[in-house]
């Protein structure tokens, strides 16, 4: 049996690099992305840009020291003022820019809480986006994250291994309520399970929609009909370097309303005080449940072709449409 143990480090796609949260208008932050190191601002009109973090002046690092001055930023060596765009429009000494003078500038999207860059491996500009989400009505994200040695394949792969979610995760009575559906970069489906729960019931019946947008942003909505929630849970893998990535993730909570009816114990509870304190225990709860994973990414080898047994899942559905994220393995087995 041939096993191929490595995959591509970087996979085409959109990558949070940063929480919309972190990025103020006139705030400057260092990064690594795709094995480079790369910076975000934010100009002082509220507009986010990503670009390289070091000068093509003399090659300091924007990062440390550089700051925001309207809508540019200044290198904090020479004073060499830069746009949004990567031009640079002024020097320290008041004389005319190099017309050479310009840092790469990269694909940015900011939606719904999230700072996201483009990567693509012939550096062709993106073809599809991020869709926006409505947050009307839903409370701002809970975010946190972690350094891994892992790749974003793997950890989007668990969202499809619904045997691992019963061996590692402990989920029961396992559906698939909505089979695969693949439309390009986007992969969704829809499960029904029984999961553990924690103080209220010992278990709870809940449906999960995922929405696979390329390999560095999952979406998993959750509802759990008999206690009138909705979430929805965030996976947000990039690279940082070969084999080590930063993992974020986020939940938000749709709001108890006035109209809407809880049940068992919610009903003693104000509404005020459920909508502070349901989000972070959801969060609590998605946060074990990603750290169960940690282990296994960090310690696993990527074998292909895999030997799938029935109850696995669409595992290799899901890596046949992987496959569209790496010009250097289109066409071949995964």
């Amino acid at each position: 049996m041939h096993l191929n143990t490595t995959l591509p480090p970087y996979p085409d796609g959109w990558y949070v690099v940063a929480f919309s949260s972190e990025l103020k208008p006139g705030d400057v932050l260092s990064r690594r992305f795709a094995g480079q190191d790369i910076i975000l601002f934010r100009t002082q009109s509220g507009q986010p840009a990503i670009i390289d973090a070091y000068c093509p002046h003399l090659g300091a690092h924007f990062g440390y020291g550089g700051c925001v001055v309207g809508d540019a930023i200044r290198c904090p060596f020479h004073a060499f003022t830069f746009n949004t765009g990567g031009d640079c429009i002024s020097t320290g000494y008041n004389s005319n820019p190099p017309p050479k003078a310009t840092v790469r500038t990269w694909p940015l999207q900011e939606t719904h809480g999230l700072l996201l860059v483009y990567y693509a491996a012939d550096d062709q500009p993106p073809d599809w986006h991020i869709p926006t989400l409505d947050t009307e009505g839903w409370l701002p994200l809970i975010t946190s994250s972690w350094m891994l040695n892992s790749h974003p394949q793997e950890t989007s792969e668990n969202s499809v291994d619904l045997g691992h979610l019963m061996v590692v995760h402990g989920y029961e009575n396992l559906q698939i309520l909505k089979a695969p559906h693949l439309d390009g970069p986007y992969m969704t489906a829809r499960y029904g399970m029984r999961r553990p729960a924690r103080g209220m019931m010992s278990t709870v019946d809940t449906e999960f929609t995922i929405h696979l947008h390329g390999l560095g942003y999952s979406l998993v909505e959750v509802s759990i009909p008999v206690m009138n929630l909705q979430t929805r849970q965030f996976v947000l893998a990039t690279p940082e370097d070969e084999g080590k990535l930063r993992l974020n993730i986020a939940v938000s909570m749709q709001k108890f309303s006035a109209d809407m009816r809880q049940s068992g114990i919610l009903r003693l509870l104000p509404r005020v005080l459920l909508n502070v304190m349901m989000p972070h225990l959801i969060m609590d709860g998605f946060t074990r449940d990603v750290q169960q994973d940690f282990e296994i990414w960090e310690h696993k080898t990527y074998i292909s072709p895999p030997i799938l047994a029935e109850g696995d899942g669409p595992v290799g559905k899901y890596r046949y449409w992987t496959r569209q994220f790496y010009p250097q393995l289109r066409g071949t087995a995964s």
